[in-house]
């Protein structure tokens, strides 16, 4: 784990997809942008952010720990949980109906711009993926990161995918050891 003290998160506009009845068609949805400080500004926030929607270890494991343990990390103060994948709006959206995801929020960072800033970009061409997040966890207090918790062995073309600190578990260990 890095802890950091008052490292601001990059300040970034993500392209989301927000459900209007006004948009007639089978894709009732308009384009919003949404800035880290609506994101983070006075508020206490957990990020994951993970390779992409889809895939194996994100699926069975990571983003299901965060929605089931999702009342758990309220009840320690946190505002909200947002998921965070180089992946677009329209794909993070089917993901989460996929998923079930009723509580933690999708974020895409299409571009990769918020990963890039974050210095968690990484190639995965050996994947066919392309540009995509390496697996991360962090606490964000008011645009303040104030906890890291970052996969071992970052670099490009990783041939592994380590999934031992960036858990639901480990960042509820955090947040409870930070109240006791």
């Amino acid at each position: 784990m890095t802890e950091t003290h008052l490292n601001p998160v990059p300040h970034v506009v993500f392209k989301t997809r927000v459900r209007d009845e006004s948009v007639e068609g089978p894709n009732p949805f308009r384009w919003q942008d949404v800035s880290s400080d609506d994101i983070f500004a006075g508020k206490k926030i957990v990020v994951f952010a993970l390779p992409g929607a889809f895939t194996p270890t994100c699926s069975s494991t990571h983003l299901p720990g965060f929605e089931e343990k999702y009342e758990e990390f309220k009840a320690l103060g946190v505002d909200e949980i947002y998921c965070l994948s180089v992946n677009d709006a329209f794909t993070m959206f089917q993901w989460g109906k996929h998923q079930g995801v009723e509580k933690v929020k999708l974020l895409p960072d299409g571009s990769g711009e918020f990963s890039r800033l974050m210095g968690m970009l990484v190639r995965k061409d050996n994947l066919g993926f392309g540009d995509r997040s390496w697996r991360y966890s962090m606490l964000v207090e008011d645009g303040n990161i104030k906890a890291l918790f970052e996969e071992p062995g970052k670099c490009d073309n990783c041939p592994t995918d380590p999934f031992e600190v960036s858990d639901a578990g480990t960042m509820l260990n955090f947040l409870k050891a930070q109240q006791g």
